[in-house]
């Protein structure tokens, strides 16, 4: 495998579409706000030029700036990933993708450095993104956004790198759920609009629940080399069959709180289109629940994060009709 190739497999690209999906709901759902509110003033300063051009999500920079944020932060998350477990030799004898510290395409000191590297990018995109947020005005919002985005910079980095690696004593989930979910819909919500409402916590569990299940599937596919490694994942700790319905727990769940959030603002038949996203979660429990060979499920982990990413666009989308 040539060094550009390596290094694409480290990145791990198909983990970006489930990274960005809090940021599509998050924003999605504040837009409509902006248009109602923010661009309703600037466009009686304008005379109707600005609702015309810019009112719609993706073609506003700060929601390009907060995709390349969240992008950068799992980057980091995976070449960290790919560096702790490689250094630690959890990768020695792992089913699935290969990875690159520790098949040796990629030295621990190289990846040490992109990691650094990607850090300090990320940190940056993240600082514009908070400046175009909040400008001069709202410093103390912009204090915080900045030491959420160092935040999330330590808990991708320690997820497994280092002696207190969080991922190795079952923590994982939480992170996940915390930082995928909450943290992605929320913040990108409230960089748009200055506001949050209780309501949103809805779709944010949701997205926290199906980007967990994504690492449950992942920590069920790896429970027999994790547990002679001594990587303590919440599946090594709980076994295999409470892993199975801690799994659909998390799915369930998960699309009962997008439901009940769509039936708390929406009437409209066609602002329900995003449960064709929920079939392939559906065939995934069925899956599992017949799987007796935790290898097999490798490519179960890209169904359920592109369904996640899936029920996003869908869900962002079909948000509009409400206007």
């Amino acid at each position: 495998m040539s060094q550009p190739k390596a290094w694409l497999a480290a990145a791990r690209l198909r983990t970006l579409p489930l990274s960005v999906s809090g940021i599509i709901v998050g924003a999605s759902l504040g837009n409509p706000i902006l248009n109602q509110v923010g661009f309703a003033l600037l466009d009686e300063k304008f005379g109707g030029i600005v609702c015309g051009r810019y009112s719609h999500i993706y073609e506003r920079p700060l929601f390009w700036l907060a995709i390349l944020t969240t992008i950068g932060f799992q980057v980091l998350s995976n070449f960290a990933n790919d560096y702790g477990d490689g250094v630690k030799g959890t990768d020695a004898n792992r089913e699935g993708e290969k990875r690159m510290v520790a098949s040796g395409m990629i030295s621990p000191k190289q990846m040490k450095k992109a990691m650094y590297i990607t850090a300090g990018i990320t940190l940056l995109i993240a600082s514009m993104l908070i400046f175009m947020a909040f400008g001069n005005q709202h410093f103390l919002w912009a204090f915080i956004f900045f030491n959420l985005a160092i935040a999330a910079v330590i808990a991708a980095i320690k997820y497994t790198v280092g002696k207190g690696a969080y991922g190795y004593s079952g923590k994982g989930d939480i992170f996940v759920f915390l930082f995928f979910g909450l943290l992605s819909v929320l913040g990108s919500y409230f960089l748009f609009t200055k506001t949050l409402t209780w309501d949103l916590l809805l779709p944010a569990t949701s997205i926290g629940l199906f980007s967990t299940a994504v690492l449950n599937l992942n920590n069920m596919r790896d429970i027999e080399n994790d547990a002679k490694v001594g990587k303590n994942t919440l599946v090594v700790k709980m076994g295999s069959a409470k892993a199975k319905k801690y799994h659909y727990f998390l799915l369930i769940v998960g699309m009962l709180c997008a439901v009940a959030y769509t039936l708390l603002h929406y009437q409209m038949p066609r602002q329900f289109v995003y449960l064709i996203a929920f079939i392939p979660f559906v065939l995934n429990m069925i899956t599992v629940a017949k799987n007796k060979e935790p290898r097999l499920l490798d490519s179960e982990l890209k169904k359920v994060a592109l369904s996640t990413f899936a029920f996003a666009i869908l869900f962002g989308i079909f948000i509009y009709t409400r206007l």
